[in-house]
């Protein structure tokens, strides 16, 4: 049986890794602010 989402791992982190999230401004603030907030911070 298949299930409905099944999006390829290569795809997800494409647009939500760490690397994603570096690239854009906002997303470099969210990191810091996770940071300051005492979270360890690699995003999947």
């Amino acid at each position: 049986m298949h299930y409905p989402r099944r999006t390829s791992k290569i795809k997800r982190r494409r647009k939500f890794g760490f690397r994603a999230t570096m690239r854009t401004r906002s997303g470099r603030k969210l990191l810091n602010r996770r940071r300051r907030m005492g979270r360890k911070v690699n995003r999947l």
